[in-house]
């Protein structure tokens, strides 16, 4: 199968098998984690967004893995890269997609809150950052808004006719949508794309009538719950961008 790699993620390698991709997540890698990612994906596939349905959850060799249908297309990433001329409407393409997400509602999704607060617990941060995180996330308005979680254009495939597939839905909650824009900004800004970043947010504040600002509070939240798994400088990068936060 080493042959058919079609990615290689943190933990998880997905190959492609004819119709299908399977994503097999290495040894050690929790049975629920992996359950809990193909129930999700279920959840999302019926909430009216073209979503690659799953087929079966398997073990290959003592590992896990779960088999989806294979989208044959181009990741959105790849179509930004090879046609620089095209990038406003690729991002506008981007950000009616997440906005699309946001407009659905998957009432069994566990909710971004709890994940969030369970998260900055974990977080390596002084008693008094976290009190002062979670205080703020508290007060931030709930809302049952589907949030993707890591909504970036690699996680979306292009079919040759133009129809856009939505992958990678392991980190999906019901939340504040604003919360998933402070993710996806800090995605653009952690891959080394800060103008990309810059855009993207003054785009999606613009398309769907929210306060920059608002969704900047967002961002020392989102970074502190982030910063708990992933790789060292990643973590390091987050991290400034909880500490740089005048709270009021």
């Amino acid at each position: 199968m080493s042959e058919n790699i079609i990615a290689v993620r943190t933990g998880k390698t997905v190959y492609r098998e004819g119709d299908y991709a399977i994503k097999v997540f290495d040894e050690g890698y929790s049975k629920p984690d992996v359950l809990n990612e193909a129930l999700n994906q279920a959840r999302v596939e019926n909430i009216g967004i073209n979503v690659p349905k799953v087929i079966e959850v398997m073990t290959i060799n003592g590992k896990w893995a779960i088999v989806s249908e294979f989208i044959e297309g181009k990741t959105l990433a790849q179509l930004m890269q090879e046609n620089p001329d095209k990038r406003t409407e690729y991002l506008n393409m981007f950000v009616d997609l997440q906005m699309q997400v946001h407009a659905a509602k998957c009432p069994m999704l566990n909710k971004l809150k709890d994940k969030m607060n369970r998260k900055i617990s974990e977080a390596d941060l002084d008693a008094t950052t976290r009190y002062e995180l979670h205080t703020r996330l508290e007060g931030m308005p709930k809302h049952t808004k589907v949030c993707h979680g890591d909504f970036n254009p690699s996680n979306i495939i292009v079919k040759e006719d133009g129809t856009p597939y939505i992958l990678d839905w392991s980190h999906v909650t019901q939340g504040n949508a604003s919360a998933d824009v402070a993710r996806t900004y800090l995605l653009f800004n952690l891959a080394g794309q800060p103008e990309l970043a810059y855009e993207y947010l003054n785009l999606y504040s613009k398309k769907s009538d929210t306060a920059k600002q608002y969704i900047q509070k967002w961002m020392p939240i989102v970074a502190a719950s982030q910063s708990v798994k992933g790789k060292a400088e990643e973590r390091d990068f987050l991290l400034s961008w909880v500490n740089v936060v005048e709270y009021e």
